[in-house]
């Protein structure tokens, strides 16, 4: 039988007065009334107060109850969510609770996992000052949710499609970092999945684009010409071109990861996009434009940069080299491993996981992934001097013709 407010006057006996459902009056030894809702929760008994009669009113209380019967039975320890929301309230008053406050805590605390070049920093550090701060930099990271989230990334996928998709994943990592400060709760709204009934499908939107690579039929002539060419980043673009290696990689390279006498190059795990070391064997074309290179004593990068000291080349170097050769239309730099693969399946008798493993490409998946440790580096070998070979044909074959008619 629920309580009556004559119940609940006559009350003066130390004890709990059940009103039904989880919801008491309890009576503590000085006279004091307060409501209570006990519940079970993973087999514990609970008791969570609600507080005074004289704040109160039974009407009150039984809706709060109601409330907190909903929350148990969707799996959610009242008790539990009431310390959150405790801890949430009181961090409130502190000034490093905003959004952007947060998002740069992790930056910095990420900056120990990143790669030395900064690149990683700076990707994050510009898609969120471009698109997420101007929109919910300044608001409490506890207030960030679905409405915010689908405001913010709606539009910028229908015109930017692959930077929204990062932009999420990052958001999503400053949420679950901002809840384990205690800032807000576990519920993530950016979390995969929770936002595809409120978005645009990005598969549905944009197709991934490859680079665009050169026929490798029209490489001999296109290595030929840029031989002519003057510069250091003419020679890192030869470079990238004999080892198939990405642009990253190649104007990021310092001359102690060169072993010359062994003809190895050998790549760290922190600057391989797979994050496993990469071994390159170099053939003598390679070997030779390392040989000839400037080297500079305090700068460790062996493509030097002519601007700026101690740096290695900008990320544009190469690509300006292809423009200045009127190379640019149809050809990006990173294209030219899409050369190296397209001519290896088509002209050579080298296995696939070969010229998948020179390009430092995963050559299994799954279980198999565990029980693969070569590197097949001495089979590469062979492949990297047939590819120089067939860089190098258009000038063999001009000399060729030049000694002929010499004769």
């Amino acid at each position: 039988m629920r309580l009556t407010k004559r119940d609940i006057e006559r009350a003066t006996k130390r004890r709990k007065y059940s009103d039904g459902r989880g919801l008491f009056l309890s009576v503590s030894k000085n006279g004091r009334k307060t409501w209570a809702f006990c519940y079970t929760f993973n087999g514990r008994a609970r008791e969570m107060g609600l507080g005074s009669i004289d704040f109160m009113s039974i009407d009150d209380a039984r809706d709060e109850a109601v409330r907190l019967r909903k929350l148990v039975r969707s799996g959610v320890d009242p008790l539990a969510e009431r310390r959150v929301e405790s801890k949430i309230v009181a961090r409130k008053k502190r000034t490093d609770c905003t959004f952007k406050k947060v998002a740069e805590r992790l930056i910095e605390r990420k900056r120990h996992e990143w790669s030395a070049n900064g690149k990683s920093e700076q990707s994050w550090r510009g898609s969120l000052e471009h698109h997420a701060f101007p929109k919910i930099g300044d608001m409490d990271v506890a207030e960030v949710g679905t409405e915010e989230l689908r405001d913010l990334l709606h539009d910028l996928i229908l015109t930017r499609t692959v930077t929204a998709r990062r932009l999420r994943q990052r958001i999503e990592e400053i949420l679950d970092f901002a809840a384990a400060e205690g800032l807000r709760p576990d519920s993530n709204p950016a979390r995969k999945g929770k936002l595809d009934h409120l978005l645009p499908n990005p598969a549905k939107i944009q197709k991934s684009k490859n680079h665009d690579a050169l026929p490798y039929a029209q490489l001999p002539a296109l290595v030929a010409d840029l031989r002519n060419e003057a510069g250091t980043a003419a020679r890192a673009l030869e470079f990238l071109i004999l080892t198939a290696a990405r642009t990253t990689e190649v104007i990021e390279a310092t001359w102690d990861e060169f072993d010359l006498e062994a003809g190895i190059w050998t790549i760290p795990a922190a600057r391989m996009k797979a994050g496993r070391e990469h071994r390159v064997p170099l053939t003598e074309p390679a070997l030779q434009l390392l040989r000839t290179a400037v080297r500079e004593e305090t700068n460790p990068y062996v493509f030097i940069s002519p601007m700026l000291k101690d740096k290695g080349l900008s990320n544009m170097a190469m690509t300006n080299v292809l423009k200045r050769m009127k190379r640019k239309e149809g050809v990006t730099v990173h294209g030219f491993r899409s050369t190296f693969r397209d001519w290896a399946a088509a002209e050579t008798d080298h296995p696939r996981e070969v010229a998948e493993l020179a390009l430092a490409h995963t050559v299994a998946e799954g279980a198999e992934a565990a029980y693969w440790r070569n590197d097949l580096f001495k089979k590469r070998i062979g492949l990297m001097i047939d590819w120089a070979g067939y860089c190098a044909s258009a000038e063999n074959a001009e000399a060729e013709e030049c000694e002929t008619l010499a004769a």
